[in-house]
């Protein structure tokens, strides 16, 4: 099996990435957006993500399996923000009693 080897200077243009995308989010969130806050941070997060596992995780030139089981990984988190969400949003749909002298 050959390895293959990653330069510094990559590492390094990552890490300079990865800065610039936290000073992104740090400065955007003295930005009033409205609802597009959320979105916004949560997009910048994501390419976050994305960067960390591909470069510094070593996914980009890992095997089909470890790649199966990474995004294995993501469905099962998507998996528990549905559920998370669908408690969230459905909290008041039941009545709740009012005690006793209700």
């Amino acid at each position: 099996m050959s390895e293959h080897v990653v330069s510094v200077k990559s590492y390094v243009g990552i890490f300079a990435i990865l800065i610039v995308l936290t000073a992104t989010t740090a400065g955007v969130s003295f930005i009033d957006l409205g609802p597009l806050n959320t979105v916004v941070a949560l997009t910048i997060a994501v390419c976050k993500a994305l960067l960390v596992a591909l470069f510094f995780m070593h996914l980009r030139r890992s095997s089909h399996l470890t790649w199966v089981f990474a995004t294995a990984g993501v469905f099962w988190l998507l998996i528990l923000l549905a559920f998370l969400l669908g408690d969230v949003f459905s909290r008041g749909w039941i009545h709740q009693p009012t005690g006793w002298g209700g």
